[in-house]
């Protein structure tokens, strides 16, 4: 271990020690409210180009293991807790999260006040920072923030999205009764394994493939997922998903609700510091009943934004009145902030994936 520090872009540094992985790492930072789920948040790659702050005291008590991971690595630039467990206990672990960290060359740091960072980061946002252990001079790593591009504007989703498209296979999966096309801004596995668990054939599409190329494998439903950045930075998600209108239904997840959003003509806008942990309680408009959530973004559509004669509100965030979930009043088009796949978190909303199925069964009629 060696000392760290954590500077963030208003001048403010936090100091610490850092795991075996020694240089600099810079990215937006936020705070993360899950009490576990640590493997899950390290391989969203919703997370891509943030640095994670825990808001729990002790992280890694129950290790890292081989099936809890939304993607082929770790996204995040950085991570920061206050301490991590040396002593890990869970039959399913098959090394520490430490170790884990050490071979992915992570950033992370433990030892700061967590409580501090994350008061300070609610009262004035979430800013740029950057982890270090070789510079601790404030006027240099000001000067190398200054160069880190902001959120705001950026297009991230070219930098986790697929290569090519393909077809997500899952052991003992039923017998597949609908074919969905998933634009993939930065999908989750376990959206992918829901998905396919519930009979849908899950055909993987890079986020600039042409609306033509994903019509010719004639779905029965379009899903757009999760994904990291500012949504009006990837207007040509926008554009493919405007072709489907009237056709198919379709189904968008955090980053996918918002692309949604613009396509339906609204606009977005940057939060102040997000929504990220397992705990948002909201609140279906239509019923009336609340769900515990897990959510991950940090941008939001604007309500008053949205087309009211076209558009339903219906879902709503408890916490600060913001939107969770709209559809429109004469097409298939539904989508929701929050995540159903709850990986990690409670499973309140899985009840949208089952909608999904149905709105994909009715149009198939």
């Amino acid at each position: 271990m060696s000392k760290a520090i954590l500077y963030l872009e208003d001048g403010t540094g936090f100091f610490g020690q850092s795991l075996s992985t020694r240089g600099e790492s810079a990215g937006e930072v936020v705070f993360n409210t899950a009490m576990t789920g640590y493997q899950e948040i390290l391989t969203d790659p919703s997370y891509a180009g943030q640095i994670v702050a825990m808001t729990y005291p002790l992280i890694g008590n129950y290790g890292v293991n081989d099936q809890d991971i939304e993607s082929n690595k770790i996204h995040v630039q950085g991570f920061v807790v206050k301490e991590f467990c040396r002593t890990h206990s869970n039959y399913r672990a098959t090394k520490s999260l430490i170790d884990y960290l050490d071979e992915n060359k992570i950033m992370a740091m433990e030892g700061i006040d967590t409580r501090a960072l994350t008061r300070h980061l609610r009262l004035q946002g979430a800013m740029k920072a950057i982890i270090s252990t070789e510079d601790f001079d404030p006027a240099s790593l000001s000067k190398k923030l200054q160069q880190i591009p902001s959120m705001e504007g950026s297009d991230w989703v070219c930098k986790v999205t697929a290569e090519k498209p393909y077809v997500w296979k899952e052991e003992r999966a039923p017998k597949a009764l609908y074919r969905v096309a998933a634009i993939d801004c930065g999908i989750k596995f376990n959206i992918l394994r829901i998905l396919t668990g519930l009979g849908c054939e899950v055909h993987v599409f890079p986020a600039k493939t042409a609306p033509r190329a994903i019509e010719a494998i004639k779905p029965d439903g379009l899903f757009i997922s999760n994904g990291p950045g500012d949504p009006a930075g990837v207007p040509y998600v926008a554009e493919t998903v405007k072709y489907f209108f009237g056709k198919i239904p379709v189904f968008g997840i955090c980053l996918g609700h918002q692309i949604l959003g613009l396509a339906l003509g609204g606009k977005t806008y940057k939060m102040k510091f997000g929504h990220h942990g397992a705990n948002h309680p909201t609140k279906n408009m239509i019923d009336a009943r609340i769900g515990i959530t897990s959510q991950n973004h940090g941008f939001c559509v604007d309500i008053a934004s949205l087309d009211k004669d076209q558009v339903e509100i219906v879902n709503m965030n408890l916490n600060d009145k913001t939107l969770e979930g709209l559809r429109h009043k004469a097409w298939s088009i539904f989508s929701f902030q929050h995540h159903p796949e709850a990986s990690p978190g409670p499973h309140d909303a899985q009840y949208l994936f089952h909608y999904f199925i149905d709105t994909m069964k009715a149009n198939k009629k």
